[in-house]
């Protein structure tokens, strides 16, 4: 049966401006470079640089565009599409405007030998039949980047026989792997650090030192991994000055051979500032990195153009979707060039904030200034939403007079100290860290004993805050920190 009734209904929605706002907000200066440029590609009506245009036409061009009637609503306009980042203007997929003499031009790459080709130059030296050749080739093929090979000889020899047509024994692979494990660097080609670590020691001139450390790795690998020294120094009757010029001897070695090949092409990120912070005469400034305050501009041939086909006092079909097109790359552009703006303000005053909060840190440099500070701290102070600061802390950098620091390290918990203040727990991890680095390392400190020594400073933390804390810093436990 079908009912007629009044629903009231009362719901947000976001309008193509504001998404777009919290999309470019969220993105740190490279990335919003690339965004920037993919805007300037896509849409003609975009311009970056100074307009050369006195103040009369400026205000002419602006009447002629602001004073039309026809305005485009945001409601028709497909939010999703408009934003997408597969978005592909029917414009760019046209290929008949290039003439037959346009040269295709192709950016050039640099070349370099990678990690495996090295290796592979190397093996062509050796004096191998082509049975051998290729599977000394698939064990080398089988050399991750450190240098490793991960698999048992058993599993090698099944996959040599299924992918490659390849019918050996292990006794055989086994021989050619001796061979591979003769390349440079030392130690590639090793099943596990053990064998690394022999096969570098192997290839050096022997003295009582390096005899000593093959031999704890060969018969005590498990006691020198977790440092028990008194059983080392017992199992092989030697002093502690000669255990200690073999594992000087050990600690000389590359645990990741095939990191230290410069060659192996990795990709380095460079990070780059969004902010940078200085101290003059006592006081903070805060810049903004100039990449993130282009100058941008609505195109002013495109404003003569939209007025020129309203001024047509008879206008065609193709008029009509020309005016329509045009209208709706100028307000792309309006909305570009605010959405910028709005961003520029956005991240300063945030940065603003966070560098008065933590104005001590910025003064000093001083990790344990840090005081406490979450998200609603800062979008308390510039009545922003939280998850607006948090799109600003998200990937973003500031420069300082003690190095570049990643904005959202900046953010932690406060605890209590015995006076009941609130204190940040980044300032207790650097005195934790402080304390394991000034601790006898022949006696080092246990979880226990560094939380008597912080409740002596006024911390009372439990044990097994004071773990959770040390293996945040990434510091092994007291017998692993053991020197003799």
């Amino acid at each position: 049966m079908l009912k007629q009734q009044l629903q009231f209904k009362l719901s947000q929605k976001l309008s193509p401006q504001q998404i777009q706002l919290m999309k470019l907000i969220q993105l740190p200066t490279q990335a919003f470079e690339q965004r920037m440029k993919q805007e300037l590609e896509e849409n003609p009506a975009l311009e970056s640089g100074k307009e050369e245009v006195n103040d009369l036409d400026r205000d002419t061009l602006e009447d002629s565009y602001d004073n039309d009637s026809e305005q485009i609503n945001a409601d028709d306009i497909n939010v999703d599409e408009y934003l997408s980042d597969d978005e592909i203007p029917e414009y760019r997929l046209q290929a008949n405007n290039y003439s037959s003499d346009d040269e295709e031009k192709q950016v050039p790459y640099a070349a370099g030998t990678t990690f495996h080709q090295y290796l592979l130059n190397q093996l062509n030296t050796f004096p191998l039949d082509d049975h051998l050749f290729e599977i000394a080739e698939f064990l080398v093929g089988s050399i991750d980047e450190s240098g490793y090979i991960r698999r048992e000889l058993p599993d090698i020899v099944d996959d040599l026989a299924f992918t490659q047509n390849i019918y050996t024994e292990e006794a055989e692979v086994k021989k050619v792997l001796q061979l591979v494990q003769q390349l440079d660097p030392p130690g590639v080609g090793a099943l596990h650090l053990q064998e690394c670590l022999l096969i570098q020691l192997k290839r050096k001139d022997p003295t009582p030192a390096i005899e000593l450390a093959i031999d704890l790795l060969e018969r005590s690998f498990e006691a020198f991994t977790k440092k028990h020294y008194k059983k080392l120094l017992q199992r092989h009757d030697i002093s502690e000055d000669e255990l200690r010029d073999a594992i000087g001897e050990i600690e000389k070695l590359n645990p990741k051979p095939g990191g230290s090949y410069s060659g192996n092409n990795r990709i380095i990120e460079h990070v780059v500032p969004d902010f940078t912070i200085r101290i003059a005469d006592g006081e903070l400034e805060l810049s903004l990195n100039g990449r993130n305050a282009p100058e941008l501009h609505v195109s002013r041939e495109y404003n003569n153009m939209l007025k020129g086909y309203k001024d047509a006092k008879e206008k065609s079909r193709s008029q009509k979707d020309a005016v329509m097109f045009i209208k709706q790359k100028l307000d792309a552009a309006k909305w570009f060039i605010e959405a910028v703006r709005q961003r520029q303000e956005t991240l300063y005053v945030t940065m603003n904030a966070i560098m008065h909060h933590q104005k001590e840190f910025f003064l000093t440099g001083d990790e344990r200034k840090l005081k406490p500070m979450i998200l609603k701290d800062i979008a308390d102070k510039i009545n922003m939403d939280v998850s607006t600061v948090s799109r600003v802390a998200n990937s973003k950098y500031v420069d300082t007079p003690y190095g570049t620091k990643l904005i959202k390290d900046l953010f932690s918990e406060s605890m209590k100290n015995e006076e009941g203040e609130d204190v940040s727990t980044r300032e207790i991890k650097k005195i934790l860290e402080t304390l394991i680095e000034e601790e006898n390392k022949r006696k080092p400190l246990t979880d226990d004993k560094l939380a008597a020594l912080l409740k002596e400073k006024g911390y009372p933390i439990a044990r097994r805050t004071i773990a959770k804390y040390r293996e945040q810093l990434n510091i092994p436990v007291a017998r692993l920190r053991k020197e003799i």
